[in-house]
């Protein structure tokens, strides 16, 4: 009698997010998380492949591509392993790397954004493989990183450089970060505002308060032209975006004397932009307004993002049609929240971010519904199902 084939490995969603949670990977440690996942990819028939990057200054970061699959159309899955610290574990009603269960809900730093997401589609694609095998027509690929919470240096960004450069080829890429708003289902992302951080120095001449016409005040210079930036919005808006806004974060002066005029002031402020702008005609807008105020100052500015769109089409039909069928409702199309890595898988392919509800990611007791967990494992596998359709 011949040996019967081993049964089809397919893995458990909640099982798998738990066992995530309970890797404290805060960024840019990893703490074994991707090894974990490596070993559960591996055991459904993926190969792995891990990859260190590195540059002066900064930590090294593990990062992971798998796949499974040959020839065909590559579905690619993206997030990251690594999590926001967790503050003081005694604020915490539940142990923040315990991925304990309770109450129906599944607790943990990382539950929201986003290990869960990861276990989810590596759950989905474990059910998918179960049924269809290797040889779908396909492949089905991950990618990720342990930066996306941090400088995000040496993770997603290097990875599209090296992907690019064994020519990988990615059709479709759908990344888990949390979008959805107050119920699973109800928002998809397919793109996001661009974000600049200015920091504007402003210089005078240091004097006696008593003595004004012997000085000058940089704080005078600096509320004038931080006010010709504020006073009128940028835009109104644009087809998929909402308005671009400038927010001023911190006004510094340092001066501890009452009658003593500073040489100098500084303000830190954040801009995101849509797509009606870019990096560049931002900064140019800056410098145009600065100068017409007058006064020495530097302007110093670092971007994070640019802005980017997916037009509504194949990609955002394609998870709204999953997401409709499994939970019954159609998606928000939406732009809104702040920067992820889709800003640099966009140069590789089309992409769309869609996960669990996000209300309590990075704050204490961040938590998912286990509910949750397993409906969004049925839209991947459906996504699947649909992108990937039996002959």
């Amino acid at each position: 009698m011949g040996v019967a084939a081993p049964a089809p490995v397919t893995l458990d969603p909640v099982a798998l997010a738990q066992a995530l949670i309970r890797r404290p990977s805060v960024t840019p440690k990893d703490e074994g998380a991707i090894g974990l996942l490596v070993a559960a990819l591996e055991g459904i028939g993926f190969t792995c492949e891990t990859v260190v990057f590195s540059e002066a200054g900064t930590a090294d970061i593990l990062n992971l591509y798998a796949k499974i699959g040959e020839g065909g159309r590559n579905l690619c899955f993206a997030g990251h392993t690594d999590v926001v610290p967790a503050g003081n574990p005694s604020d915490w009603t539940h142990d923040p790397f315990g991925g304990e269960i309770a109450d129906g809900m599944l607790w943990g730093r990382g539950a929201a954004d986003m290990k869960a997401a990861i276990a989810c589609f590596t759950a989905a694609a474990s059910c998918f493989v179960a049924e269809r095998g290797a040889g779908f027509g396909g492949a089905i690929s991950f990618l990720i990183t342990g930066d996306e919470e941090g400088v995000s240096i040496n993770g997603t960004r290097k990875m599209i450089d090296w992907l690019r450069g064994r020519g990988e080829k990615i059709d479709l890429c759908i990344v888990g970060e949390p979008t959805s708003a107050r119920e699973l289902g109800d928002m998809v992302k397919i793109g996001r505002r661009g974000s600049l951080n200015g920091r504007l120095t402003v210089f005078g001449t240091q004097g006696h308060t008593a003595y004004p016409h012997l000085a000058d005040n940089p704080i005078h210079h600096l509320i004038r032209m931080l006010n010709a930036v504020t006073s009128e919005p940028l835009d109104q808006g644009s087809a998929h975006f909402q308005p671009s806004t400038l927010q001023i974060a911190t006004v510094d002066v340092g001066n501890p004397a009452t009658n003593v005029i500073p040489a100098a002031a500084h303000a830190v402020f954040n801009i995101r932009f849509n797509d009606l702008w870019t990096s560049s005609s931002v900064a140019a807008w800056l410098r145009e307004k600065f100068d017409a105020e007058g006064g020495r100052y530097r302007l110093d500015i670092q971007v994070s993002g640019e802005s980017f769109l997916t037009p509504p089409g194949p990609m955002s039909d394609l998870l709204s049609e999953a997401i409709l069928l499994v939970l019954g409702r159609k998606p928000e199309l939406s732009t809104t929240g702040g920067t992820s890595d889709a800003r640099f898988i966009r140069d590789l392919c089309p992409v769309a971010e869609f996960g669990l509800a996000g209300g309590t990611a990075h704050k204490v007791d961040e938590s998912v519904s286990v509910r949750d967990v397993e409906a969004l494992t049925s839209v991947y596998k459906t996504v699947l199902d649909l992108y990937f359709p039996a002959a």
